[in-house]
């Protein structure tokens, strides 16, 4: 794969992309929480998803290892790791093709079709996670700031959603430093969730595809 689509777009954008073996190399830096299911991931650039699609394949590695044997449990934990990964693109081709590649990787490992639950409920949770927008300003492409989806798994197929602010988010980190001066802060009420969704099966999710 080039490193680069254009010298117009390194030029303007800065853009030039990651080859796989580094990719490999610095999440290897951080191998354990790399390969565990519920790990958070954000890649503030995240192109066509070099890093992200590295990610979601070391988490569905866990999620065979520890889940293989359990259609359901797979299924439902192969969803959990997708729900766990987060990205932000400048660029509206490459968002879209972040999420088609991701979308495969998890599809072809779930051998989903287009018309299956968890196909439609893996493409809603991406349509969330990866945004099309700008890490720096923190705000979307239409303008209106990022909001992520924090996702939970409750067990018994339930899933549980809670939005968050993403400028908030970036607050919260520093502010619940141990030993910051803002310490107390950390589970102050502008750190609380923008919404509060109730528990939903993969096919509510599903249905929520666009």
């Amino acid at each position: 794969m080039s490193l680069i689509k254009s010298r117009k777009r390194v030029a303007d954008h800065g853009e030039v992309f990651t080859p796989a073996w580094m990719v490999d190399a610095m999440l290897d830096l951080v191998k354990d929480e790399s390969e565990r299911i519920d790990s958070r991931f954000l890649e503030p650039a995240c192109g066509s998803g070099n890093f992200i699609v590295k990610v979601l394949q070391r988490k569905l590695a866990a999620v065979e290892g520890k889940f293989g044997k359990s259609d359901f449990e797979k299924q439902h934990y192969a969803l959990l790791a997708l729900m766990c990964i987060y990205g932000i693109e400048l660029l509206a081709d490459n968002i879209t093709e972040c999420r088609e590649n991701m979308l495969e990787i998890f599809t072809d490992y779930l051998n989903q079709q287009a018309s299956d639950d968890f196909y439609r409920a893996a493409s809603y949770v991406l349509s969330q996670n990866l945004v099309h927008g700008d890490a720096l300003t923190m705000c979307a492409s239409g303008g209106e700031p990022i909001t992520f989806a924090e996702w939970g798994y409750l067990g018994k197929g339930k899933f549980q959603r809670r939005d968050f602010r993403f400028n908030t988010l970036t607050h919260s980190s520093a502010f619940s430093q141990e030993g910051s001066l803002f310490a107390h802060l950390g589970k102050h009420e502008i750190f609380m969730p923008t919404k509060t969704w109730p528990p939903m099966t993969v096919s509510e999710l599903a249905a929520l595809e666009g």
